[in-house]
């Protein structure tokens, strides 16, 4: 296998996708593909497996590569990095009682700043932080327990994050080595967490790592 390209060791890629339906089915036929033209190698060189909590790993030559998925109602997306344990996630966006749910499970500081924006965008606010916990448990490991609600996120410098602002992990305020960021993709119909553990940066250029957040087709490869 050393002959093979394998993914570049400053990047993550996450592709995202609407669906028709049976996102759990397609998301697992695009990671699989996806994996193997990274590494350059034939689809039935790479296959997925999963630890005793459910988190998918891929198993042959796909081992070298950390993963992860998400799906939503109508949206999935996949993480392939060669780099460090990666989360990713999903959500649509729609209305929420984003005040009162920030005030019962965030932490205070990131229910504070949901609830000192305008009241159109508070629902998109929560679910940007929202996706990020989504990710940062699956990087981690150990989803939400253990207070994954309330385990602050870094908060945006500037709301809100337009197409153009850069996607590059911050580290989170209380917890070492892991970094996070979200991004509105689909025209601001839905948004991506994504999340690093370890070998995650100051923060200052996320430690050089390159997120490349692109769409694809449900039949595409990277």
């Amino acid at each position: 296998m050393d002959g093979h390209p394998g993914p570049a060791p400053d990047t993550v890629t996450v592709l995202w996708c609407t669906t028709d339906g049976d996102e759990r089915r397609t998301a697992r036929s695009l990671l699989l593909r996806n994996a193997a033209g990274m590494l350059g190698v034939p689809e039935s060189e790479v296959w997925v497996e999963h630890e005793p909590g459910g988190r998918p790993y891929l198993g042959g030559a796909g081992a070298k590569l950390r993963v992860s998925v998400a799906h939503t109602r109508g949206a999935l997306a996949i993480a392939l990095t060669g780099r460090a344990p990666v989360g990713v996630d999903v959500e649509g966006v729609r209305e929420l009682r984003a005040e009162s749910m920030a005030r019962a499970w965030l932490h205070p500081a990131e229910a504070a700043w949901i609830s000192g924006l305008p009241e159109q965008e508070r629902s998109v606010a929560f679910l940007w932080l929202w996706t990020q916990k989504e990710a940062v448990g699956k990087a981690l490991g150990r989803g939400l327990r253990g207070g994954g609600m309330s385990r602050r996120m870094p908060l945006p410098e500037h709301w809100p994050p337009g197409p153009r602002t850069p996607s590059v992990p911050c580290p989170l305020p209380d917890v070492d080595e892991v970094a996070s960021f979200a991004v509105m993709v689909g025209d601001g119909r839905h948004v991506v967490g994504v999340a690093l553990h370890g070998d995650a940066g100051d923060g200052s250029d996320g430690g050089g790592v390159r997120v490349q957040v692109r769409r694809i087709s449900s039949g595409a490869r990277t």
